[in-house]
């Protein structure tokens, strides 16, 4: 029986220990790599989009470049990579990149059966259809036998499924790879209606040849919780993309801004001293410097300027703040407290 017991417990010491060892892995291999390398959409209008000379702009782009910011000190230290929806978590769990960033929705089976897990949620979203204003059509509950354009490999098309049987509704699929060629496909005039996430939507329409022809119904007929995804078992790593996340919305909530960080050092609240790194060791404790939240809000700004600028009102998508918004203003973005 003794050493039944000292052979589990060499087996229990041998597996934390290796435990231990992965869970440097990641943030080590991008500080020997000298950047990180990000996950993204490769074509999403205020999340994820290179222009003609392969500079990246979007929500999630700006969030890779905050974790970049955080452990380099530099926000250009990124290689974004891009993804279609049916490669993106291949590409994560074979270490091709080292966070996914690119409006995944977080679902029970993707954080259980894929060896990954999801760190927060960056954008509360929920999907919608989009149709042409000459279909007369007003509400989803409408499209009975319509022809539906969506893209495969994505909870877009579970959710259709759902909606038009619970609604005792027929309806036909035509399904695509990418979301450039479904939304090329819609606009063509090969499907009555259009699906995706609603920021999709807003985003996908600037694309249209003309886009006052069409709107957005007004259903959401979903819970989309948009987020990065890291691989499972790497808990330093997930601490660090989590936090990042939670020092952008404290940021935003303490009023730390841009335009005032560097003021804000010599602020007195207890909360600002914590997140600045004047009191405390908090970034240490995920292996970054205590300046770690700095870094951040001064090369990219906390949440609220990211959402504004990217798809907000200082963007061409204008979307309202809406579930987005702080708790404070009746929203769901809440974070909890560095202390």
């Amino acid at each position: 029986m003794k050493r039944a017991i000292a052979t589990i417990a060499v087996g229990l010491a041998a597996s934390l220990f290796a435990g231990a060892a992965f869970a440097q892995s990641t943030l080590n291999n991008v500080k020997q790599k000298g950047f990180l390398t990000c996950g993204s959409n490769p074509g999403l209008a205020g999340f994820g989009v290179p222009d003609a000379q392969g500079n990246w702009t979007g929500l999630d782009v700006d969030f890779c470049r905050a974790i970049a910011a955080a452990i380099f000190n530099d926000p250009t230290k990124v290689r974004f990579i891009p993804l279609s929806a049916k490669d993106r978590f291949t590409a994560l769990q074979s270490g091709e990149i080292d966070v996914l960033a690119r409006n995944s929705t977080w679902t029970m089976s993707r954080d259980t059966q894929l060896g990954l897990d999801f760190t927060g949620i960056n954008y509360y979203d929920g999907q919608g259809f989009m149709v042409r204003k000459k279909l007369g059509v007003s509400s989803a509950k409408e499209l009975n036998g319509a022809t539906v354009c969506t893209q495969q490999g994505t909870t877009t098309e579970l959710n259709l499924a759902d909606f038009f049987r619970s609604n005792n509704m027929k309806y036909e699929v035509v399904a695509f790879a990418t979301a450039d060629e479904t939304f090329k496909a819609y606009d063509a005039g090969r499907c009555d209606a259009f699906t995706t996430d609603a920021s999709g939507l807003y985003a996908e329409r600037l694309k249209a040849a003309n886009p006052d022809e069409h709107i957005v119904l007004p259903e959401i007929i979903s819970k989309e919780p948009l987020g990065p995804v890291v691989r499972h078992g790497d808990n330093q790593w997930a601490d660090i993309v989590r936090w990042v996340h939670f020092a952008m919305l404290n940021a935003e909530e303490l009023g730390v801004s841009k335009a005032n960080v560097d003021q804000q050092l010599k602020s007195e609240n207890p909360e600002i001293k914590r997140l600045l790194g004047t009191e405390g060791k908090f970034g240490e404790a995920i292996g970054v410097t205590n300046d770690w939240a700095v870094r951040i809000i001064k090369h990219v700004g906390n949440y609220g300027e990211v959402f504004e600028r990217n798809v907000g009102a200082g963007s061409p998508l204008k979307i309202q703040r809406g579930q987005n918004a702080l708790w404070t203003k009746g929203g769901l973005q809440y974070a909890p407290p560095i202390r």
